[in-house]
């Protein structure tokens, strides 16, 4: 293993610009800490720290150790990665390629830096109803998105094992809370709730049954949970190579966009639309088990699923 550092004190968030690096950055500097914001472009919005516009799918691994030695970095959180609007290779590029570039980036600096991976809970794929996912279990994602990921994962836990690198990957549950992403149902269904409220209109929403069970997360949770990973990898204490974030239970995305009408406020009609033919009776489940997360981390689930939901509103109606 690489020698810990003291402290997480300068922390390189990829994907600082993100949903979740965005906040994450933020929340570092909240600590106290040196961010440095990686991207590929620069923002409309300044990123928190020092912002880099960086493409790591693209630039020599080599050009990254250059620049994480160059800023004194001891911290690498990899909250980067692309799956909307994305062709299979510019996921492949934006997931698997980065990943491992950035495994090799932090091998070859002199003091390799510690590395948080954020990785999906869609890298498991689907369970029977009822059963909770653990990290132990063969992994068999369904969608592009999750075998990618898992792909991603996989580059970590081989630098772990071959004692190349201090890094931990998280797999996330669907994460919930302010900044959500336009293009996510949550997001899409907080824009017209938002459309409408400005308008002074009932809202007119159109659902199908959405009766898929997920373990959806609440975002502030989740940054918790990073924070504690990169403290428990500074302190040199030994964490598994992979842990599991999310609540523990699973919920419908229908309850979800319920708890969004209910928070908004917004006078709401809803016309139901049937699923998609050939999707057959509803029985997607996942379910997280988080206690490694706890054991490991000190780490729980602190936040319902209407806290994460109203934070979203509140960001969005702003």
């Amino acid at each position: 293993m690489t020698t810990p550092h003291a402290a997480p004190a300068r922390i390189a968030v990829l994907g600082g610009t993100g949903f979740i690096g965005r906040l994450l950055g933020a929340k570092l500097q909240e600590q106290g800490l040196d961010v440095l914001s990686l991207a590929r472009k620069a923002p409309e919005l300044p990123a928190p720290g020092r912002f880099v516009a960086f493409d790591l799918s693209t630039a020599e691994p080599a050009a990254l150790t250059e620049l994480l030695e160059s800023e004194r970095i001891d911290t690498v959180v990899n909250a980067a990665g692309g799956m909307w609007g994305l062709t299979d290779e510019q996921m492949y590029e934006a997931n698997v390629v980065l990943t491992e570039r950035l495994v090799e980036a932090l091998a070859a600096m002199a003091a390799p830096a510690r590395l948080v991976h954020l990785g999906t809970v869609h890298e498991y794929g689907l369970a029977p109803i009822g059963v909770s996912q653990r990290e132990q279990d063969q992994a068999a994602p369904v969608m592009e998105y999750g075998k990618l990921k898992l792909a991603a994962t996989e580059a970590v836990v081989r630098a772990v094992e071959a004692g190349r690198l201090d890094a931990v990957v998280l797999r996330l549950g669907n994460v919930v809370g302010a900044g959500q992403p336009g293009h996510s149902l949550l997001g899409v269904m907080a824009a017209k709730l938002d459309a409408a409220r400005l308008a002074g209109e009932t809202a007119q929403l159109s659902l199908q049954p959405l009766t898929a069970q997920r373990d959806f997360v609440d975002l502030t949770d989740t940054l918790d949970a990073v924070l504690l990973a990169a403290e428990a990898l500074a302190a040199g204490r030994t964490v598994p190579p992979v842990l599991n974030v999310g609540t523990g239970a699973a919920s419908s995305a229908r309850y979800l966009v319920e708890l969004l009408i209910e928070e908004s406020g917004v006078p709401t009609e809803v016309t139901e639309v049937p699923a998609p033919d050939g999707t057959g009776p509803e029985t997607e489940w996942q379910q997280l088990d988080v206690t490694a997360a706890r054991d490991s981390l000190g780490w729980e689930p602190k936040r319902s699923l209407r806290e994460a939901v109203r934070e979203l509103w509140l960001a969005q109606a702003g």
